[in-house]
């Protein structure tokens, strides 16, 4: 059973830094798919990044690439997302998402793409 675990998640002030870390178990994810979305309060799921294990190619949602960076570590099975430069509109809760293959770069940003999705970690940017 593939189990996805966040973590990292907090309280910062805008301009901080945070790395929310996924953990996957369950699988070897070496030649899946797996994302990050959030989803802030009144608003609906938002993509943030995605990444192919197999050739780490990624895609970033809106305009997010340059503050935050999607990356994994085969070894650990767990994929990262280091976020800088926080601002408040960046409150939301993260949850990581798995898919049991090399998605396309298309479909890479599509939530129902994934079948697994981890409990969230939630992120507080305020001063």
């Amino acid at each position: 059973q593939v189990q996805l675990v966040e973590s990292g998640g907090g309280l910062v002030q805008p301009g901080a830094s945070l790395r929310l870390s996924c953990a996957a178990s369950g699988r070897t994810f070496s030649r899946y798919s797996t994302g990050w979305f959030r989803q802030a309060p009144g608003k609906e799921r938002e993509f943030v990044a995605a990444i192919r294990w197999a050739d780490g190619n990624t895609r970033y949602g809106g305009s997010l690439k340059g503050r935050f960076t999607i990356s994994r570590d085969s070894a650990k099975n767990t994929m990262y997302l280091q976020m800088n430069s926080l601002k408040p509109e960046d409150t939301a809760i993260y949850y990581c998402a798995g898919y049991p293959g090399g998605l396309i770069f298309g479909m890479l940003g599509v939530a129902e793409q994934y079948e697994w999705w981890g409990q969230g970690t939630p992120v507080t940017v305020s001063s």
